[in-house]
């Protein structure tokens, strides 16, 4: 088995959009920030389930928090089984292989992943149990913190580690918080059907547009300080995404069409995105 290859195979099935700059950046950096994505969509994956029960997924969510806070110099093989018994054929893939991708990252910066996933994990298990009860701005800073801002500093950490570029951790935070805010904006809808409202008590488009748009301000003020670098290069494709994706909501549509995805794509790194 080829971890690695398998890693790129899961990221392009399950997120095109970090697929493609993850797939760009140079050795060693990307098995870093492949193995935070995917430790991350590993839980994300247990957030939205369909299926399970909110105290379940809390409790699964907060298996997997104490399982990685146990880690030393790896995990065993049948670290996470336990943890996921009777749960096997309902969860995805991406999910069930957590431990290939905790384990994916070079070892001077893999712990720092296992941490952040391991807070992450117990942050959303916390939201499952009120089931994403959301009344105030507050709240919706501390769940886009929770899920997304800290995502921002973890990468912050990847830049320095990498090539030691250093940012702006607000502005990082802001990062995280505006892709956040866009994919509540863009999933409203799908959202109340399953009975969860992200937007405070008495808000409406406009008021997540601001709030998006108040955050893509730090994320852009962020990649600006960025040096000519991979990192650099890795925010710009979600950031020009988010943009592209608050002005098609602006204007009526439900989401960017993959062709204006492929377009925007194609226009920011240059190549042909329908032959790649």
């Amino acid at each position: 088995m080829n971890l690695h290859r398998d890693a790129l195979q899961i990221l392009k099935e399950t997120s095109r959009t970090f697929y493609i700059p993850i797939s760009l950046l140079p050795p060693g950096l990307q098995e870093a920030v492949a193995s935070a994505y995917l430790c991350m969509r590993a839980i994300d994956e247990i957030e939205d389930h369909r299926e399970l029960d909110n105290l379940t997924k809390a409790k699964l969510l907060r298996t997997i928090s104490l399982t990685l806070q146990a880690g030393v110099d790896g995990f065993e093989v049948d670290a996470f089984f336990a943890g996921f018994c009777g749960y096997e054929n309902s969860l995805e893939e991406v999910t069930l292989r957590i431990r290939e991708w905790s384990l994916l990252a070079p070892e001077t910066i893999a712990p720092r992943i296992w941490d952040a996933t391991a807070a992450m994990a117990d942050r959303m298990a916390y939201w499952a149990e009120i089931n994403w009860k959301i009344y105030t701005e507050s709240d919706l800073d501390r769940y886009t913190f929770g899920v997304a801002g800290a995502v921002g500093l973890l990468l912050s950490d990847l830049w320095t580690w990498y090539d030691g570029t250093q940012t702006n951790r607000t502005q990082a935070i802001g990062f995280g918080r505006a892709l956040q805010a866009v994919n509540i904006l863009r999933n409203h809808t799908e959202d109340l059907g399953r009975g969860v409202d992200f937007f405070p008590e008495g808000w409406n488009a406009a008021n997540m547009q601001e709030y998006a748009r108040r955050n893509l301000a730090l994320a852009e003020a962020y990649t600006k300080n960025l040096a000519n670098s991979p990192a650099l290069d890795f925010c710009q494709i979600p950031l020009t995404l988010a943009h592209g994706t608050l002005d098609a909501l602006a204007n009526g549509k439900e989401k960017l069409s993959r062709s204006d995805v492929l377009a925007l794509l194609e226009q920011l790194i240059g190549v042909n995105m329908k032959a790649s």
